[in-house]
C-alpha cells in the first residue's frame, strides 16, 4: 500500500498540489477509520486470546480493499474526469 500511495503522491505533487493535500488528509482519515473499525469488529472478543487474530484479519482485509482502490486510481486514463489521479 505504501508504494502505491507514494506513486499517487508523486503524480499529484507537480500536477495538483491541492489534490495531493486532499489525498494525505483522506489517507490519514482512512487509517483512523480502519483502526476504529477493527477495534469495533474485534470488540466482542476483547481481552481474549483470539482478539489479536480477529483485529489483525480486519486490518488485513480493509488494507487489501484500500490497495485495490489505489490500484484503480493509478490505472486512470487521460481524460477520465471521475478519477482524481492523473495518468502517468
Amino acid at each position: 500500500m505504501n508504494a502505491l500511495y507514494q506513486q499517487m503522491t508523486a503524480r499529484l505533487k507537480s500536477s495538483s498540489p491541492d489534490s495531493r493535500k486532499l489525498l494525505v488528509s483522506a489517507q490519514r482519515s482512512w487509517i483512523a477509520f480502519r483502526d476504529a473499525e477493527c477495534k469495533f469488529s474485534a470488540s466482542a472478543v476483547e481481552g481474549g486470546s483470539v482478539y489479536p487474530l480477529i483485529y489483525s484479519n480486519c486490518i488485513t482485509d480493509l488494507t487489501k480493499a484500500r490497495v485495490e482502490t489505489f490500484k484503480n486510481y493509478l490505472k486512470c486514463q487521460e481524460g477520465d474526469l471521475s478519477c482524481p489521479v492523473p495518468g502517468a
